[in-house]
């Protein structure tokens, strides 16, 4: 149950920083928004390991092999489109908003990817799939509400060109899952490792 938990909590940690960025466009949220958000984040957390579990192990590495580009390409696409409009004026372009139903649900997708691949390997946790999509779905909505609200405070703290962060944030969460696909962290401790002769 900790080690379901521990996983619940690190899935839903995209959720949390995704529902920041959009928090931030919205100063002055609306409950509807908030639970839209942590909704559709929190549904598409508990059904993507659903369809991994059936799915099945044979698929296991194909999934892998490119559910960190999926991501990437989907976050940093929506989060530089953010950028690019931000520095447009208002007469430019319309009122940004990542809360609509198409870009909500690309985000939805791009966030729970790595669910799908958890999915595959629910099996081997002594813990029913029921209970632990359902655990996944909670702390996915819970930290979903949480960050959609701090990142309406950051938008009444900064109050102009929110939107920039809120890319830099897409983009920064697109590249980590590469990072840690290709486990940068490592490489580069490494390097440094090496330089300082430690």
């Amino acid at each position: 149950m900790i080690t379901l938990i521990l996983i619940a909590f690190s899935l839903a940690l995209d959720c949390f920083a995704v529902s920041m960025a959009g928090g931030a466009l919205d100063p002055k949220p609306r409950l509807a928004n908030v639970l839209k958000v942590a909704l559709f984040f929190g549904l598409f957390q508990a059904i993507m390991p659903l369809i991994g579990w059936f799915i099945g192990i044979s698929f296991a590495r194909f999934i892998d092999n490119y559910a960190h580009w999926i991501s990437f390409v989907l976050l940093a696409a929506i989060g530089i489109k953010m950028i690019y409009e931000s520095l447009k004026s208002d007469d430019d372009c319309p009122k940004r908003n990542i809360l609509n139903l198409p870009t909500l649900i690309l985000l939805s997708i791009a966030t729970s990817i790595d669910s799908l691949v958890v999915g595959i390997t629910l099996g081997l946790l002594n813990t029913p799939l029921i209970l632990s999509i359902t655990v996944i779905g909670i702390f996915a909505f819970t930290l979903s509400v949480a960050g959609y609200y701090l990142g309406c405070r950051l938008s009444a703290l900064f109050k102009t060109r929110i939107e920039i962060l809120g890319g830099i944030i897409l983009i920064a969460i697109g590249l980590n899952t590469l990072a840690e696909h290709w486990d940068w962290h490592s490489k580069l401790a490494n390097i440094f490792t090496n330089i300082l002769g430690l």
